[in-house]
């Protein structure tokens, strides 16, 4: 069959394989985001079970997201070689089965082991998706499609925190991992049994040197790189917030539950409206006017969580989270439209930066929760914020590009959402 595939043989709106498709990616995106993340409202637990540090209990996810980033930028080569939907599913089923496994860890070390390995197996859904759905898609019929992958991933970002964090709280922390395993395993089985087979796949080799000149060929852009260091610091900033949240909500004079911690994740779903109304905003005023006021946005959230009163941490912490989801919308769909010919490879690049960011930042906040108490966290996201906001304000003297970064060559695509 010719690469130039008829329209009518791709799936399109309305259809059943539309529908199937559909329930596949948000299972994708729930399973995904819930197995990487049920782990953060459990930290003050990691560190009462284990006697560790907040800066220790961090790792469990830290070197997740770290390995992840690394991992995601080949994962999609991997899928020209396999096949995508066989790496999706063995990458869902595998970190399902991995975080069973992490539940009856009697050792911390071991523990981390299992949480390293998971951020390799995950990688395969993220990288992945994206192609699937260009190759297998109508084109009309894509930004539904993606929609839903997103929903996906923001209610399975909530719910692998909320889940965990309020079973942990009558049951402990090995069953509330034991549950968002169990839930992952089954979305997994859902993804696997929904998703159509690839009709368009056609196996092909890396070609490795034309692959690492695009890599190179972005950071001649004058735009890009700084996309990227938005990315790092958006996340950083963010899951820094919420990984010692709860360290500072369960002590005095708090002295809040695990599982009222855990609901205060629920805050998380504001992401699915503040994505899609500042990415409309962008698109009508520019991202250039717009991008800024996200990280003013989470600049002014992070004052407020300095104060005494919990409604005004909430407030604070809502903030946050609606900047965050604003301003990472945002600056993705600007990646992919400045990328060009290279659009796979800033887009893997971007979420490289991106995970690296939760990676080193929240780890790194630890350090200061151990010094300052939640005000050295305060300062420390602050500060990133801080250099995000100056970033977006340079980037809004940037001028559009009508080229592309490096001029087209024949290789295969990992793009990534």
């Amino acid at each position: 069959m010719s690469t130039s595939f008829a329209t009518d043989d791709l799936i399109h709106h309305g259809t059943p394989a539309f529908r199937r498709t559909n329930l596949a990616l948000f299972a994708a995106g729930l399973a995904t985001f819930g197995l990487l993340y049920c782990v953060q409202p459990l930290m003050p637990q990691f560190s009462h079970h284990y006697g560790i540090s907040a800066a220790a209990s961090a790792l469990s996810l830290s070197l997740t997201t770290g390995v992840l980033a690394f991992a995601m930028l080949f994962a999609g080569g991997v899928s020209d070689a396999f096949g995508r939907k066989s790496v999706m599913v063995v990458s869902l089923l595998s970190s399902a089965l991995l975080v069973l496994l992490s539940a009856l860890m009697p050792d911390w070390y071991a523990l981390l082991a299992l949480r390293t390995l998971l951020g390799l197996t995950l990688s395969g859904l993220p990288a992945v998706a994206m192609t699937y759905l260009t190759e297998e898609m109508h084109a009309e019929s894509i930004g539904l499609g993606m929609g839903l992958y997103i929903s996906g991933s923001a209610v399975g970002g909530m719910s692998g925190r909320l889940i965990s964090g309020v079973v942990a709280d009558d049951f402990g922390w090995r069953m509330g991992i034991a549950v968002v395993g169990i839930v992952g395993l089954i979305a997994g089985l859902v993804f696997w049994r929904s998703l159509p087979p690839s009709r368009h796949f056609r196996p092909q080799a890396l070609q490795w040197r034309a692959l690492f000149a695009r890599f190179a060929g972005m950071f001649r852009d004058p735009g890009l790189p700084w996309l990227f260091a938005e990315g790092f610091l958006l996340l950083g900033a963010f899951v820094t917030v919420y990984n010692y949240l709860g360290y500072r909500l369960m002590a005095p004079p708090y002295n809040l539950s695990q599982a009222v911690v855990g609901l205060i994740f629920a805050i998380y779903l504001i992401g699915t409206f503040s994505s899609a109304w500042m990415g409309y905003l962008a698109g009508k005023l520019g991202r250039r006017k717009v991008l800024w006021t996200a990280f003013a946005l989470m600049l002014a959230g992070t004052a407020c969580t300095m104060a005494a009163a919990v409604w005004l941490i909430v407030l604070g912490i809502t903030a946050i989270t609606f900047g965050f989801f604003g301003g990472h919308s945002i600056v993705s769909s600007w990646v992919g439209r400045r990328g060009g010919a290279a659009k796979a490879q800033a887009s893997s690049m971007y979420l490289f930066s991106y995970y690296m960011g939760s990676s080193v930042a929240g780890a790194s906040g630890g350090l200061f929760y151990a010094k300052e108490g939640w005000q050295g966290v305060a300062l420390f996201v602050g500060a990133m914020v801080l250099a995000g906001l100056l970033v977006s304000l340079w980037l809004y003297r940037l001028q559009p590009l009508a080229q592309t970064v490096t001029p087209p060559t024949p290789m295969s695509k990992g793009a990534m959402p």
